[in-house]
């Protein structure tokens, strides 16, 4: 073959490999500085810490406020957060638990409410740790004034944020809740008692000056002082479980992350009460000792073989991860050598054989918006010049949260009661006062002999694991970059809950017809949720990619509205 010839072969098969991934992710470069967020203007709030000289956490409190007010569906002050920072300094990886706690909530009444409304209104909301989250992690890294690094949220969210399409997307989806009886955030989220038009600028003075309360007091100007009685009150008029001693008493957390080690890499991933780790590591594990990898991973034959393994490790997580002290030893028995080669024995068949279900086993006790679109979250990791890495997961539970805003605060509250478990009093996740509800997030730190490889994290309710899965599994197995791991058809298993459920695996509708009639003959009830890169099931995946000369790649999925900035 001639030279030009082999030349034109070269390009038609990387155009052909190209067009293979149905979603384009736009790698963006970086030296002293990124940012992955999921809305351009909170990318840009972190951003500007970092050229003014702060360092990864500074920029992460920047970010996590900022997105808070650009997507008020999703996270901000009301809801919860999971921090992981790499300290470049010692090597370490410390995970900060912000998770949201229950009230002084009354048991038997919270048991006994109709499913609704347990899910919306006051008597869902938790005491949210964000607010706590940050100012544990600024106190422990910050290198800036507190104060200062809150500013850039502040601005914004006294100058509004530009409504973006699929920001309005996610504002229709929930215009019922913002209409359903809560003035508040009807008056904040429907200006002129319409849904905002794309272009437009949502301002929101009142979380302005509760932001500016918080710079000026620290944790104690959320958690104490006005802000704190607005919340009670609000809370208390409307039949929640929120006293002032429950905010004055929530501590975030420094603890330790989850950890495993994969293809000589070692994984760090939220703890519990996250349940994203216990369940996605446990399956990397799993296929660590395949004979050979499953390359590529979109074959009907190979999607049966993770669907196996995935539904024989689902049941594992209700009796594993709560708020209790034992979960991190259960989680840790997960991952242990005796425990993986039981998982492989429960997944057994040759690729592409006709599958044998075992005994029909339950998943145990979820919430019954486990599977749902509508779960709000967002994912943002942060690096700095130095080395330092901020990777984080925040959300409200469901878009919009409870529906509710306490007067004169303009925060969102979360409706994260809802996560708990109310059947199955044995269960580490059982409702609780001061107990904190399980979630699916799992923000991730990729080191490989001490030294940053990959920072990754997704929302996406039930489907934050199994995005997980398939980037981690397809970068680190396969070596496959990132923006294709990333922007390749996505797929998610749903573990039938019921013995007459056939089980289900839902994909992007790029999935090839040919992949998805295979997996029907194997027993799959194969359900094509959305176009690629639609983003409503399947979230969109924020990450940081580390090299060996010092140099960053930042990768923010367009499923969402996310973006990469660096300097």
């Amino acid at each position: 073959m001639n030279k030009s010839l082999l030349i034109a072969w070269f390009l038609t098969a990387l155009v052909s490999l190209h067009a293979a991934v149905p979603v384009t992710v736009a790698p963006v470069r970086g030296r002293e500085g990124m940012v992955v967020a999921g809305h351009p203007e909170a990318a840009a709030a972190g951003l500007a810490v970092l050229r003014a000289g702060g360092n990864a956490v500074d920029a992460a409190v920047a970010t996590s406020l900022a997105l808070g007010v650009a997507e008020p569906y999703g996270s901000g002050l009301g809801g919860k957060l999971m921090l992981l920072h790499f300290d470049a300094k010692t090597g370490r990886v410390t995970a900060i638990d912000a998770m949201d706690a229950a009230g002084s909530v009354d048991l038997t009444r919270w048991i006994g409410m109709p499913t609704e409304e347990r899910s919306t209104g006051y008597p869902s909301v938790c005491v949210p740790g964000l607010a706590a989250g940050l100012w544990t992690a600024h106190r422990r890294w910050g290198s800036k004034p507190w104060a200062e690094v809150l500013q850039p949220a502040i601005a914004l969210a006294r100058g509004g944020f530009e409504v973006l399409p699929k920001s309005r997307d996610q504002f229709a989806e929930q215009e019922k809740k913002l209409r359903r009886g809560d003035a508040e955030i009807a008056r904040l989220y429907l200006p002129g008692g319409r849904l905002p038009e794309v272009g437009s600028r949502l301002p929101n003075e009142d979380l302005a000056r509760t932001m500016e309360t918080l710079a000026k007091e620290g944790r104690d100007g959320f958690y104490k002082g006005a802000v704190a009685r607005a919340i009670v009150r609000a809370s208390r008029d409307a039949g929640g479980w929120l006293t002032s001693a429950d905010l004055e008493n929530y501590e975030a957390r420094e603890t330790t992350a989850v950890v495993a080690d994969f293809k000589g890499y070692t994984l760090f991933s939220g703890p519990p009460p996250t349940s994203g780790s216990a369940l996605f590591l446990p399956i990397l594990k799993a296929l660590e000792t395949d004979a050979e990898p499953m390359a590529p991973l979109r074959t009907a034959a190979h999607l049966d073989r993770l669907g196996r393994i995935w539904r024989a490790a689902q049941p594992a997580i209700s009796r594993s991860v709560g708020d209790v002290p034992e979960s991190r030893f259960l989680v840790e028995k997960l991952l242990a050598p005796e425990a993986i080669r039981e998982l492989r024995d429960k997944a057994p068949g040759p690729a592409g054989a006709k599958r044998k279900v075992a005994a029909w086993e339950p998943p145990g006790e979820t919430s019954p918006f486990h599977e749902s679109a509508m779960a709000a979250t967002t994912h943002f990791a942060v690096a700095d010049r130095h080395g330092n890495i901020v990777c984080a997961t925040q959300s409200q539970s469901l878009h919009f949260g409870a529906g509710v805003v306490p007067p004169g605060t303009g925060v969102v509250m979360n409706n994260s009661m809802m996560n708990f478990s109310t059947t199955n009093a044995r269960s580490p996740n059982y409702v609780g006062a001061g107990k904190r509800p399980t979630s699916t997030i799992g923000p991730t730190i990729v080191l490989r002999d001490g030294r940053p490889v990959l920072a990754v994290g997704v929302p996406g309710s039930s489907r934050i694991p199994t995005a997980l899965l398939q980037v981690l599994y397809e970068r680190l197995a396969l070596g496959r970059p990132l923006a294709e791991a990333i922007g390749d058809t996505r797929v998610h298993f749903q573990a039938a809950l019921r013995s007459n459920e056939q089980e289900a695996l839902e994909a992007e509708q790029s999935l090839p017809a040919a992949v998805a009639t295979a997996l029907k003959e194997l027993g799959w009830n194969v359900v094509l949720r959305e176009p690629a890169g639609t983003g409503k099931h399947f979230g969109g995946v924020n990450a940081i990619e580390f090299h060996a000369d010092g140099s960053m790649t930042g990768y923010a999925d367009p499923r969402r509205t996310n973006v990469a900035a660096a300097f």
